[in-house]
């Protein structure tokens, strides 16, 4: 067995020793296996959030399913710490180990849709956008994130909410069946018939029981998709978002979207004092014509905002509209609220105004409920109970900035505790400590993830994430 992890010795000794790695990994492995002194091997470590800078030992860019059994097989005869990447949106940074073996899934990113069935076959490292546009052809879909480059394993593991989850449910409620290569290599199927504890697991667990290769969605009919994003000057966001708060209240599943707080971008709906200053952002989502959509909406449009964009588009179009600009330092919280009362309301948009423009940054107030609160499941989602989550999303470049953002950050969540649901979408924070965890799943079903944790990685092999102990 040849060592490859970093350490003393010459550079000689350690190219060798390298070369001896490659050989060995590289044996009957159909993707690319890259070293650090790999000239694609800097850009292949690259991930989203630009605070974590870390270097693989190697980077395994798998192709098939035996490419993933083999890296696992080899990073544990190497004893690497493994860390999985399938679309690196992750905040926490956990697509990327120090010294360790990345398992980078990219390459098996294929959408399959089975129009007999209504379903979607969709390999472990697609994004979003490759499920969107490989079902858009037919005018299917099934719910997705808020941003086209997530990847869809890791947000549908962990529960996936997204703009239309009221009227579709969360991603994980479409998911059908997961392919799954375990800590010793073995490849086991996961459906409601097939390992079904493992199966509710995979329903919040995240990726804590082995490498998702593919999993298999239902999909429904969208046509189209109606967006309407309404913009006003933040003086008025206590007004705005008390009318918002009382619409959604009696608003069909058909609506979704949310309060974004941001800075205002140079669009031809945004009113031009706003461009590069903070503007209060509302988008509504309809699952629907723009004809319906522009009446469910109009009490919102009676609120007279400064800026309005309405079309009526492709699902995989609204998927795009928001995305997170990469190559940022990001840091994120969340908290689920159990009520919102005006002073509630008060304290989200007073911290709101606090933040850091300009930049990408962004304070959002989601709407929960519909499908979402109905599912008569027993996944280990708590949160999925709670009618409103704030996610603030702090994104800037100078690391000068970086206590600034965070104290924004914390500031927000310690703001909005007096009306906390306790449970959090463990997607929307980054490593916030084992209470944040064991309060994302509850504490019984964190005992019950644990026993399934213990039967499929008991040595923890898969620890690189919000992380279940095994029981």
């Amino acid at each position: 067995m040849t060592d490859i992890r970093t350490g003393s010795g010459p550079h000689t000794a350690s190219g060798d020793r390298n070369a001896r790695a490659r050989a060995e990994l590289s044996s009957s492995f159909t993707g690319t296996v890259l070293l650090p002194e790999d000239p694609a091997y800097h850009q292949a470590r690259g991930i989203f959030n630009a605070m974590i800078d870390r270097r693989p030992a190697v980077i395994a860019q798998c192709e098939t399913t035996q490419d993933v059994v083999k890296a696992i097989g080899f990073a544990r005869d190497q004893g690497l710490q493994i860390a999985v990447r399938g679309g690196g949106h992750g905040v926490a940074g956990t697509a990327l180990v120090q010294d360790g073996l990345v398992i980078d899934l990219r390459r098996m990113n294929q959408v399959s849709v089975d129009l007999d069935t209504y379903t979607a076959r969709v390999g472990g490292g697609a994004t979003m956008s490759d499920l969107d546009r490989g079902t858009q052809p037919y005018h299917l879909m099934t719910t997705g994130g808020r941003v086209s480059t997530t990847g869809v394993a890791g947000f549908t593991l962990g529960g996936g909410t997204g703009w239309l989850d009221r009227k579709f449910g969360l991603a994980c409620d479409n998911l059908l069946s997961v392919e799954l290569v375990t800590a010793d290599g073995e490849l086991v199927r996961a459906s409601e018939h097939e390992n079904p504890e493992l199966f509710w697991a995979l329903h919040g667990g995240g990726g804590n029981f082995g490498v998702a290769t593919s999993l298999t969605f239902a999909l429904h009919e969208l046509p189209a998709v109606t967006a309407a994003m309404l913009i006003w000057p933040p003086e008025r966001g206590r007004e705005v978002t008390r009318a918002y708060r009382d619409f959604i209240d009696t608003a069909p599943d058909d609506i979704g979207g949310g309060i974004l707080y941001h800075t205002g971008l140079a669009e031809e709906f945004m009113p031009e004092r706003l461009v590069g200053a903070l503007a209060l952002g509302m988008l509504v989502t309809y699952t629907g014509p723009e004809e319906e959509a522009r009446e469910v909406i109009q009490p919102l449009r009676d609120l007279a905002p400064e800026g309005e964009m309405i079309a009526e588009l492709p699902y995989a179009d609204l998927q795009c509209m928001l995305d997170d600009p990469p190559s940022y330092r990001n840091y994120w919280t969340a908290e689920h609220i159990a009520s919102l009362p005006d002073e509630a309301v008060d304290r989200y948009c007073a911290t709101a105004e606090d933040m850091l423009v300009p930049s990408p940054t962004q304070d959002a107030l989601l709407p929960m409920g519909g499908a979402v609160a109905r599912a008569a499941t027993d996944y280990p989602l708590p949160w999925r109970g709670s009618p409103w989550v704030v996610h603030p999303l702090a994104m800037w470049e100078d690391p000068t900035d970086d206590d600034a953002a965070r104290r924004w950050v914390h500031r927000i969540r310690a703001d909005m505790q007096p009306w906390s649901f306790g449970a959090v979408y463990l997607n929307f924070i980054g490593d916030e400590g084992e209470a944040r965890v064991i309060a994302g799943f509850g504490a019984d079903n964190y005992a019950r993830l644990a026993a399934v944790k213990a039967r499929y990685d008991p040595e923890n092999v898969f620890h690189f994430n919000h992380n279940i102990k095994p029981g």
